[in-house]
């Protein structure tokens, strides 16, 4: 599909001022997969942008101009990703909140750049999407190199000396991350027995079970995302493969233990700090919950790019892009329910991470997924 090119149009049609001088309208979009097994992702990030608009719009808007959402279900297809961004683009968005893969980021970022728009995706990890010196793309979320580094630390640190395999499920996101745990365990001395991909489209891992069976591991490393691992995971119990599973924020979402089942129970895995945990977000965290959502995984992640907007907007007192995004180039500290954020050149959060009431929490954290007070089956910092 051909990338429209129409930024005089996006340009006019971002602010609608309707009839008798009613108050001007920023058309903010939010995109990923709103269908199709990724959804509960997508649901993540709608939730959470929602909510930010509703606070925000409650509060004056942006600048005097109340927020309206625009959804795209790019339903985690690079090619509906770019139609996804190319509608934006006719519907006059100016700010994008996604996408959640890395693979469909990427394309759809180079729409939303050639056409002055500003993207921040509070989930794409692999480092490609910041490394194309892109002024207009940023990431509320660490990276895959960072994460692989920690990940593969932890590995070669907990299993030294011990059969490690590792499967990923040939995306973008998973062999990414596959490829950067690797390089870090076999940096520490660790080499793994296996590295394979799977389809990550498929229902039936017999063949991979029984290949794992036969090798005997003691964890299983997994690069893909929560519903093809939780799969994974409940038919490894069911052909009585009791190994460890262990992957990366690609499987944070509750609906994994669902589908796993009670052998998800052990399970490691690494995210970013969960800020639900933090005191400061007790009170947005009711309001979600109240409204029968939980806002675990990217929810909140979603919810600090718009305030990262509003306020990046208000320092340049402008609702272009391009000066919102030199503000947010500037390593000026942004306060978000994710903590304190300054960004580097590329659209990174800097080095310090995520300072949280003065204190650093590291880009990615170690989780196990066990039973809670409820006694459901979740994800808890280590």
């Amino acid at each position: 599909m051909k990338k429209l090119l129409w930024p005089a149009l996006a340009i006019a049609a971002a602010v609608v001022v309707g009839a008798g001088g009613a108050s001007a309208q920023i058309k903010l979009g939010v995109a990923g997969p709103m269908t199709g097994g990724s959804a509960a992702f997508g649901a993540q990030l709608k939730q959470g942008v929602e909510q930010a608009v509703e606070d925000i719009n409650a509060a004056g808007g942006i600048l005097g101009q109340k927020l309206t959402i625009s959804i795209g279900d790019d339903r985690a297809d690079p090619k509906e990703g770019v139609s996804v961004a190319n509608k934006m683009l006719g519907d006059g968005v100016k700010f994008i909140v996604g996408h959640f893969n890395s693979g469909v980021t990427m394309p759809a970022s180079d729409v939303y750049q050639e056409n002055g728009m500003l993207m921040i995706t509070p989930s794409a990890t692999n480092p490609k999407v910041t490394e194309r010196n892109l002024w207009n793309v940023f990431r509320t979320c660490g990276r895959d190199d960072q994460q692989g580094g920690i990940a593969g630390g932890i590995i070669a640190e907990r299993y030294k000396g011990k059969r490690v395999a590792i499967v990923h499920d040939k995306t973008t996101y998973g062999q990414g991350l596959a490829d950067e745990v690797r390089k870090a365990m076999n940096a520490k001395g660790l080499k793994e027995i296996s590295y394979e991909g799977v389809n990550k489209d498929d229902k039936d891992f017999t063949a991979l079970v029984s290949k794992l069976k036969s090798q005997s591991p003691e964890l299983v490393f997994w690069g893909g995302l929560h519903d093809t691992g939780g799969i994974i995971v409940r038919q490894m119990r069911d052909q009585g493969l009791k190994t460890t599973l262990m992957g990366g924020d690609g499987i944070t979402d509750d609906e994994f233990a669902a589908i796993a089942g009670p052998g998800a129970e052990g399970t490691l895995m690494t995210f970013p700090p969960d800020p639900r945990t933090n005191p400061a977000n007790k009170d947005i965290v009711a309001v979600f919950r109240k409204k029968g959502f939980e806002p675990h995984a990217y929810t909140l992640y979603s919810y600090a790019a718009v305030q990262l907007i509003k306020q990046a907007a208000e320092q340049a007192q402008s609702l272009d892009p391009k000066k919102i995004a030199e503000v947010m180039h500037s390593g000026k500290p942004f306060k978000t329910v994710l903590g304190d954020l300054t960004y580097d050149k590329k659209g990174d959060v800097t080095n310090d991470g995520y300072m949280v009431a003065g204190k650093k929490k590291d880009r990615f954290v170690l989780y196990v997924w066990k039973k809670g007070p409820d006694g459901k089956i979740s994800y808890f910092e280590e």
